[in-house]
């Protein structure tokens, strides 16, 4: 399809406004609130880790949604939904072989080679794990590309948790190695069987051998979260230009248009959602 000019005279790119029809494969339920999706689309998405597509069904709505794969050359992409309003929760009854609208990927997303070389720590609280499962994945497939990698995953309760057979086989398959650390943790067990800690993702930054001249965090959870593991990270003299925030809005409709997601004067669907700190940390509204 080509490009057209509109009656503005702007450029419109059907590519970025008219979603690609897409099926899927398969539909699982991950907590109560959660169901992870594996969809097949037209072509390859060509995605980087930490970009979003706005996920349609027609005749229901729209809604951004982080991609939980990391890069791929299949025509697979992969999601987690939460039943969070009409959309969502008409989502959460598709079955496979039905069909979605894909538009994206959005996004600036995550330079890996930005991380080549460097010790690595992912923080995630709650849902936050789904978007940066597309970094995790990548980093731990190449492991020797980097230096250490540590991934601190924090929620509520056990029942609440992402991933759970992924996250002991990262630990499993890297235990020996000694070059990846998996740390789960919970606020509260709810007398549910639990082998990991107990308490908040702030907790274990104060052990972690942690050299600032070459390690690089990402973060990606609930706002609150933000600004107590960045109180812990520069407790440690991580720079802030060696964070990066994944900041979450609702955006509408990905392409820089609407102003719905704009935090002052950055928009988060293009210069964001990944930004690094000392860019946005500036910014009133950006951990909000």
């Amino acid at each position: 399809m080509n490009m057209m000019p509109t009656e503005s005279g702007k450029v419109f790119d059907p590519k970025l406004h008219l979603p690609r029809m897409a099926q899927i494969l398969e539909v699982t339920a991950m907590t109560a609130r959660e169901k992870y999706f594996r969809i097949a689309l037209p072509q390859p998405l060509g995605h980087r880790p930490g970009q979003f597509v706005m996920l349609s069904r027609l005749g229901i709505g729209e809604a951004p949604i982080s991609i939980s794969c990391g890069p791929r050359n299949d025509n697979i992409l992969e999601l987690v939904i939460r039943k969070a309003g009409r959309l969502t929760r008409v989502l959460h009854r598709l079955k496979p072989g039905q069909s979605v609208g894909i538009r994206g990927p959005f996004g600036s997303g995550f330079d890996l080679s930005a991380f080549e070389g460097q010790d690595v720590v992912c923080i995630v609280g709650g849902l936050g794990l789904a978007p940066l499962r597309s970094l995790i994945q990548p980093l731990l497939a190449q492991p020797q590309r980097f230096g250490r990698i540590t991934l601190i995953s924090g929620c509520r309760t056990p029942a609440e948790e992402l991933y759970r057979d992924e996250l002991h086989s990262w630990e499993r398959m890297h235990r020996e190695s000694g070059r990846v650390t998996v740390i789960r943790l919970v606020d509260k067990t709810d007398n549910l069987p639990w082998n990991g800690q107990v308490g908040l993702v702030t907790a274990p930054i104060a052990d972690l051998a942690l050299n600032p001249e070459r390690t690089l965090v990402a973060l990606c959870g609930p706002p609150v979260m933000y600004k107590f593991v960045i109180m812990e990270l520069m407790a440690r003299n991580i720079p802030a230009s060696r964070i990066y925030v994944d900041l979450e809005r609702r955006m509408r409709c990905g392409v820089g248009r609407c102003g719905h997601c704009q935090i002052n004067h950055a928009y988060c669907c293009q210069e964001g959602p990944v930004f690094r700190f000392d860019r946005v940390g500036h910014l009133q509204e950006a951990l909000q």
